[in-house]
């Protein structure tokens, strides 16, 4: 029973990878989901719709057809991949940052849906009176509206991070399915399917993508509770 459990050094750098690709998008994607969702929540223009329309693209789309255009923008071919190969040296196609790429889109609107829908609650009026007495909106935000959307940014990071984890058909389209380099959780399953003799290593690494996925989402409940109780007046 213990050998069955037991992972081997391709299955390891899978969930290694995973985490690591998992993290660093969520991480990435953070201020810009903040300013979006701000926007989102707050700014009144014409193209307010297209904007939420883009945002939320990826949910409704194919994950190949996104992996397909990232890899048509980013690739060395691409407009974006070329100039930043020619200039910068960096290589997103293929490598482990353009999973974290992959991965950053197709779980971005899911944080700009859970920090959009936190400021959305924020009663304006406290701000409007911290305004008066002086504050800058610098401090405002610091002071009154970042701790009350503080549950909504953890609840959205959380949930970006479980995305980023079962991500599958953009990632293997954009950088492919390569160990130790670009094989994510996903990849790895699918690889072991593929196989024969593979449904252990498959079966493995599924409970391993499970025990993740709940435990992040049960830290997002409690981390989300936590902080709620101590923002309460």
């Amino acid at each position: 029973m213990g050998d069955w459990l037991a992972l081997g050094p391709q299955e390891w750098d899978a969930v290694r990878l995973s985490l690591l690709v998992s993290v660093v998008a969520t991480l990435a994607s953070l201020p810009l989901g903040l300013l979006v969702a701000f926007v989102l929540a707050r700014a009144r223009f014409p193209g307010l719709a297209i904007l939420n329309g883009l945002v939320h693209l990826p949910l409704v789309m194919p994950p190949v057809v996104t992996g397909y255009l990232l890899l048509l923008a980013f690739g060395r071919r691409g407009p974006i991949g070329a100039f930043l190969d020619q200039h910068f040296g960096i290589v997103l196609s293929f490598r482990w940052t353009g999973a974290v790429l992959a991965c950053a889109v197709m779980s971005f609107p899911l944080m700009v849906r859970a920090i959009r829908l936190s400021i959305e609650t924020v009663d304006r009026r406290l701000e409007a009176a911290a305004g008066t007495l002086g504050a800058p909106p610098l401090a405002v935000f610091a002071t009154i509206t970042l701790p009350l959307i503080l549950p909504g940014i953890i609840a959205g990071m959380i949930l970006s991070f479980a995305k980023a984890m079962g991500e599958f058909g953009a990632t293997i389209t954009f950088v492919s399915n390569i160990p130790g380099e670009t094989q994510t959780l996903p990849s790895a399953i699918y690889t072991f399917t593929q196989v024969p003799g593979g449904d252990a290593g498959a079966l493995r690494l599924t409970l391993i993508s499970i025990a993740i996925s709940m435990g992040a989402l049960m830290a997002s409940e409690w981390l989300a509770a936590r902080v709620g109780r101590r923002v309460e007046p």
